[in-house]
């Protein structure tokens, strides 16, 4: 049974009412920062993305923060410099990945919400943008040299603490499931992972046997300073003994195992140091940002269309 006319007519109606005043609030502009115009729509959408982030971020906070982008956007724009698609679709995809989701499972999340991807995109490329340009305008002196770490640690009072790290040569050894294996089938082959964890202990000998058996395969060597390392991999890599194998994990190719067959002290970069050197850089980071964005704005012409 079909609906009458007039209730046709109501439902058409409403709609258009809707889409008008989605449109209304798409168009409505707030504010101009350098000929960029910031509308209702986009502050919505900052709001959203903030609450989700779990930032508790007022109007004039999020309006401040918009500006921000289009005269960072805009600064790049007079060095004739911009972020390409490609480079802020990485940068997307690799929000995702350390969520453990696809790119697209995160699109429909930030939908979910009421947010549009593109309102994140936009957000990654002025971020994008503005540690270019002050990386480059400021190269000189966000340069972290030996001395500086040095210091760092002494004021610490880490300065006795012996600053070593390590270099490992690892083996992936794979043992390989085929793809749609059952629970069964991956319960063997972590039978046979752990059979040649055991039987594996030395790199020598360990490896052509690794090499010798079916589904089982070696692959080149990698070199990983430990203050590259993740804090659990680096404790996992430390209580291996040299010429045996990590425990298996679970990969795409299949039970992905790691022979520890080189180690060596290096005093050039530790894991302590890192941590000193990456302190100090966005120290200076933060302080040469701030005082780059507060002259821009300083020339800025920024004209409120609308209440703020």
């Amino acid at each position: 049974m079909s609906r009458p006319i007039h209730s046709r007519w109501l439902i058409c109606a409403v709609a258009a009412l809707v889409l008008s005043a989605t449109s209304t609030v798409r168009a409505q502009v707030v504010v101009i920062a350098n000929g960029s115009p910031i509308t209702e729509y986009d502050i919505q959408q900052r709001t959203k993305l903030d609450a989700l982030s779990q930032k508790n971020t007022t109007r004039q906070q999020v309006i401040n923060d918009l500006i921000d982008d289009r005269l960072k956007i805009a600064r790049a724009k007079v060095y004739g410099f911009e972020i390409i698609d490609s480079e802020v679709n990485s940068a997307f995809d690799g929000m995702a990945t350390r969520q453990h989701i696809t790119a697209a499972q995160f699109a429909q999340v930030l939908e979910r919400a009421g947010i549009s991807p593109n309102t994140v995109k936009a957000r990654i490329r002025a971020d994008l943008t503005w540690q270019a340009l002050v990386r480059g305008k400021y190269n000189a002196s966000l340069q972290v040299g030996e001395s500086d770490v040095a210091k760092a640690m002494k004021d610490r009072n880490e300065g006795d603490t012996p600053a070593v790290g390590y270099i490992y040569t690892l083996y992936p050894v794979i043992v390989v499931v085929a793809r749609g294996s059952g629970e069964a089938a991956m319960s063997t082959k972590k039978t046979e992972a752990e059979n040649l964890r055991t039987r594996f202990v030395s790199c020598d000998e360990g490896l052509a046997m690794a090499r010798s058996l079916r589904d089982v395969a070696v692959r080149d060597p990698i070199t990983k300073n430990s203050a590259d390392l993740s804090p659990q991999l680096r404790d996992l890599l430390g209580n291996i003994q040299l010429g045996h194998l990590t425990p298996p994990e679970a990969t795409a190719q299949g039970l992905q195992m790691f022979a520890v067959c080189g180690k060596k002290e290096s005093a050039t970069e530790s894991p302590l140091k890192r941590e000193m050197r990456e302190q100090i850089f966005v120290k200076r980071f933060e302080s040469e940002s701030k005082k780059y964005l507060d002259e821009i704005r300083k020339s800025a012409m920024i004209e409120y269309k609308t209440g703020k």
